[in-house]
């Protein structure tokens, strides 16, 4: 693979938003190499990239980019139909993936039924291409529940809220693996690895540092997935870094690539051969994929206020829908009624979403003392039993609230 010491280097200097195939800027284009298979008009461009990296990408069938688009875009409708369903009042946050779909998709579809996923709280399509019911997702932004897929059934655990905690328990799964024996036995069926999800903002996190101090020194068998939507809230990436992300990897003994993140091939074939590594036995990996945040960080928050619109429009020039698109479109003759049901059924998932979030049942509220410890512990049972009295006498007070309010209107 194309690591941070060996992989050739790109020309140009000075910020950006030109764009991950110049490769410039501190922190988001700078002197590495940016994989890309497919550019932005929906080209492939296999020329000078490591051969088993296009190996992987050339194993893709038709239908499996076929697939990988039906995802995207049905990542892209929930998304918007959840941002909406912000708006109205149904949700008390969102943070949108718009943007993001090919690095999210791309590195999903590179995990096998064994491997573990450890998510932040936007790696909606990430969860979705793994087998979770969207409508679990929005039930934890709904505020009914903490998250509600079968995380046994799916390989992806529950949404960080945290920055960068994550990665502290990707690695430390990831040794559990290790001590498994799930790991380098030569078995496609039962080798594992783990991907640990970040973003630009958490790279400066003492907890990912951490992170991949473990990870090398054991040899764990996690590949480290950084999203550098180039916006840590309303920091630039330029802010958190002197040298592309990836580059940080060799510093801690291990390789570090940077992909085109509006590329799905290219994120798939990149974090798949990171994966087969980690599979194998020969350690982790960090893949930054270079994308762009097109929306707000979450729906509390205005771009607008810091980052100008003519570096939005340049990326939505870039958008990783419309490049795959057009390379299907050119290459492998999809027409308008591939792109016309795709469009339908996501309409339809967001109608049901929808139904989905507004049939969802408020919570009892002690069901939130349930699951603090996998045993009875009797402190929670305390103060289960301290809420329940409090609740009591709430509702009494409003029972006599009631009271005296009619006996007033009849007076």
């Amino acid at each position: 693979m194309t690591s941070s010491t060996t992989g050739r280097t790109s020309a140009g200097a000075g910020p950006t938003p030109t764009g991950p195939e110049q490769g410039t800027g501190p922190g988001t284009g700078g002197a590495l190499h940016v994989v890309q298979l497919l550019t932005p008009d929906g080209r492939r461009a296999d020329a000078g990239e490591d051969p088993e990296v296009v190996a992987h990408a050339a194993a893709l069938t038709p239908e499996d980019l076929r697939g990988m688009y039906r995802d995207m875009a049905l990542a892209r409708r929930a998304d918007t139909e959840a941002t909406a369903l912000q708006r109205q009042g149904e949700l008390g946050l969102w943070a949108s993936l718009l943007g993001q779909e090919a690095a999210q998709v791309g590195s999903a579809r590179a995990t096998e039924p064994q491997d573990r996923v450890f998510p932040t709280y936007r790696e909606h399509a990430v969860a979705m291409v793994r087998g979770v019911d969207p409508a679990d997702i929005l039930s934890l932004f709904r505020g009914v529940d903490r998250g509600g897929w079968d995380v046994a059934a799916t390989g992806v655990s529950p949404y960080a809220l945290v920055i960068g905690t994550q990665t502290l328990h990707a690695t430390g799964y990831a040794m559990g693996v290790q001590r498994d024996g799930a790991v380098g036995t030569g078995d496609a069926g039962r080798d594992a690895c783990v991907l640990a999800y970040f973003g630009d903002g958490a790279s400066s996190q003492g907890d990912v540092s951490e992170a991949f101090v473990f990870a090398t020194a054991f040899q764990a068998p996690v590949v480290f997935v950084c999203q550098n939507n180039q916006w840590a809230i309303s920091v630039p990436a330029e802010r958190q870094t002197r040298v592309p992300i990836a580059q940080r990897a060799s510093g801690f003994g291990f390789p570090g690539v940077r992909v085109d993140g509006n590329d799905v091939i290219a994120c798939y074939a990149v974090v798949r051969a990171a994966a087969e590594r980690a599979r194998a036995g020969q350690g982790p990996t960090l893949v930054e994929a270079f994308t762009y945040r097109m929306g707000a960080h979450t729906t509390s928050d205005d771009p607008g206020r810091y980052r100008p619109s003519v570096e939005v429009e340049q990326w939505r020039a870039r958008d990783p829908l419309t490049r795959l698109e057009a390379h299907l479109r050119r290459d492998h003759g999809t027409g308008d009624d591939f792109f016309a049901e795709v469009a339908r059924d996501g309409d339809a998932l967001a109608a049901k979403l929808r139904r989905d979030v507004l049939e969802m049942p408020d919570p009892e509220p002690s069901t939130m003392f349930d699951h603090a410890y996998a045993a009875e512990h009797p402190q929670v049972e305390a103060e289960r039993a301290w809420y329940a009295r409090y609740v009591a006498g709430l509702e009494g007070e409003d029972v006599a609230e009631g009271g005296a309010g009619t006996q007033g209107g009849a007076a």
